[in-house]
């Protein structure tokens, strides 16, 4: 599997669970209704479905590198839907987790 393509998988993984988790939020939270958090259950699903297309057969090692598609992914949904502005040690935060995402998923191995 390619980088680009697996950095893509993380990507619409990031997608389902955070917005999912989000419309359950607003469902719940924000008093939106049942349909948004049904809503943000499918989604959910829908993210385990597509963490499981990484090439990778180590789940335990998938799902932490995600981990740091998970924390920076947050970051920019929490901009971009709920006008939050990060600090720069938020944005510092992200680009280590990004980072430890990269040295997990495309280092070079010895198997």
């Amino acid at each position: 599997m390619t980088v680009v393509r697996s950095a893509a998988l993380f990507v619409v993984a990031a997608l389902f669970e955070i917005g999912g988790a989000w419309l359950v939020w607003q469902g719940v939270r924000e008093n939106k209704g049942w349909i948004w958090a049904g809503a943000g259950v499918i989604a959910l699903g829908l993210y385990g479905f597509v963490a499981t297309l990484q090439q990778d057969d180590n789940f335990g090692c998938v799902l932490a590198a995600y981990g740091g598609i998970f924390v920076a992914g947050s970051i920019a949904w929490g901009v971009i839907a709920d006008g939050y502005r990060p600090d720069r040690y938020d944005i510092i935060g992200a680009f280590i987790c990004l980072a430890g995402m990269a040295v997990l998923m495309y280092a070079p191995r010895g198997n």
